[in-house]
């Protein structure tokens, strides 16, 4: 079980996984580690989604790693360009040494006697069963049902002569050239599918309850290429990831204190891009504030053009059921279609549904708090990491990369073996991720708790997370101990546990 013995397992290796391990490698030479990952392939998000135009909404030079620069000319990048850029990422810094791929985490026991999690996983095609142990575990897997997506349950989907399709599982024998496309939903998955689909359908309608903000942006940043030509790649790079980190965070700011203004920016925009204010009105003026949910972004305005020249079209309104030739409508209206995409939502799920016990007592995550949305409090030795909603998933991820090195540092340097978060009472608290979005209102009775402070706080405000987390005192809500064993050895004269 020697391989199977490390100091910290990573679990997930996508964007944050492979971020973890490289900051890990780089700031806490000698540890051992591995690193995890359920399905088939590296690359998480990016691996499994595979739907026509899939792509990111944020630019590149922020989802990308601050450590590798992004060499492409676009900067709203499709999947397949960002799951190679993690494929090269993994071989060229030799962290493909220590992935295990068709391995899923089933769950996690902490032994407070011997300071080790026993990590059961099933591995390969005939999900054998084998366990690993690890001084401290990271669960990098992002927070959301790769297994299963949202289902509304819509009725008569039975009765549905057509063919029904989630993106999340996006069939590979799918030929919609020449048909009738609708695509339920209004998010970015949503706002992506419909122009690439409408290349090639006969005509692609978006079906949404709730009309969304969306924002036309290009496709390529002039002024970040300009900027590499004359700069070297690593300073080109975080040259336009500090611009546009600054120019994302500006944007939200505006979004939050001058709501009406940018609302009405955002209006201006629809209408410039569709070229009809009937259009806007009906279905781009959301009945919330910019930002109270996530805002869509259209490279290069794609769905306003595809709408504007007639090859796809949105119906607002309240789906009754599915019937023979498509959807019909609480107004009794029925939108027919021989393809109908159900472009409605993730289902919310932490730690990868990965069941968490001390010493055999299973832990509701729901009741505990987030020290520095990175631990939990009660629960040594482990940690988790998520991005943010308002800006790149990266931005904060790789802030949470480096903090654990810290901790895993201190843990190694201090005699420690054993860190807890602890928090003194029971403050008034929130759910860690506080937006009305769909899927984390949904969730939110799963998620572990914050609060205003420091540090059981997370802002979604990348300046102060930053300026706190990168300056956190290991000592405030931390607490830092030796098990029984690490005392015996330590009194027996052996030192500190390995």
């Amino acid at each position: 079980m020697a391989d199977r013995t490390v100091d910290v397992l990573i679990v997930g290796a996508g964007l944050s996984g492979i971020n973890a391990a490289y900051r890990l490698q780089e700031r806490s030479p000698g540890t051992t580690y591995a690193l995890l990952e359920a399905r088939d392939a590296i690359g998480g998000t990016w691996d499994l989604f595979r739907y026509p135009g899939v792509r990111s909404d944020s630019d590149i030079f922020t989802l990308s790693f601050p450590f590798r620069p992004w060499r492409g000319e676009d900067s709203i990048v499709d999947g397949a360009h960002i799951r190679d850029y993690l494929l090269d990422t993994v071989r060229e810094s030799g962290i493909g040494d220590h992935v295990r791929v068709s391995t899923k985490v089933l769950a996690a026991d902490w032994s407070a006697e011997r300071a080790r999690w026993t990590v059961t996983v099933t591995t390969g095609r005939d999900q054998v069963e084998e366990t690993y142990e690890a001084r401290f575990v990271f669960f990098c897997s992002g927070y959301y049902d790769y297994d299963a997506p949202y289902d509304p349950g819509f009725a008569g989907v039975e009765d549905f002569a057509g063919r029904v399709v989630h993106p999340q599982f996006w069939p590979e024998d799918l030929d919609y050239a020449g048909k009738r496309v609708v695509v339920v939903g209004s998010g970015a998955t949503a706002i992506t599918v419909v122009p690439a689909m409408a290349e090639t359908a006969a005509h692609v309608t978006m079906l949404q309850r709730t009309p969304t903000y969306v924002v036309a942006q290009p496709k390529q940043d002039a002024l970040g290429n300009a900027l590499r030509k004359v700069l070297p790649a690593r300073a080109g790079h975080l040259a336009m990831r500090s611009k546009n980190t600054a120019l994302q965070w500006t944007f939200y700011q505006a979004c939050r204190r001058l709501p009406k203004q940018m609302a009405g920016l955002f209006r201006k925009g629809a209408v410039a891009g569709t070229g009809s204010e009937e259009v806007v009105d009906a279905h781009f003026t959301p009945p919330y504030q910019p930002w109270d949910q996530r805002l869509c972004i259209s490279p290069d305005g794609d769905l306003f053009a595809a709408i504007r020249d007639g090859r796809a079209s949105v119906v607002t309104g309240h789906i009754d059921r599915f019937v023979e030739k498509g959807i019909r409508l609480a107004d009794g209206e029925v939108v027919e279609a021989d393809v109908v995409v159900t472009a409605t939502g993730l289902a919310l799920k932490l730690l990868g549904g990965t069941r968490i016990s001390l010493d055999g007592t299973p832990v509701d995550l729901a009741h505990t708090y987030a020290y520095r949305a990175t631990m939990l409090s009660g629960v040594p030795n482990l940690a988790f990491c998520i991005g943010y909603i308002n800006l790149s998933w990266t931005m904060r991820s790789d802030m949470t990369a480096r903090l654990v090195a810290r901790i895993v540092n201190r843990l190694r340097d201090s005699g420690a073996d054993t860190v807890t978060p602890v928090i003194d009472g029971t403050p008034d608290s929130r759910p860690l991720f506080d937006m009305e979005s769909g899927y984390i209102r949904r969730g939110a009775h799963l998620q572990p708790r914050a609060t205003s402070d420091y540090p059981w706080s997370m802002r979604q405000n990348v300046v102060v997370d930053a300026w706190a987390t990168n300056r956190a005192d290991l000592d405030d809500g931390l607490a830092w101990s030796r098990s029984a064993r690490n005392r015996t050895r330590t009194s027996a004269g052996t030192g500190a546990s390995a």
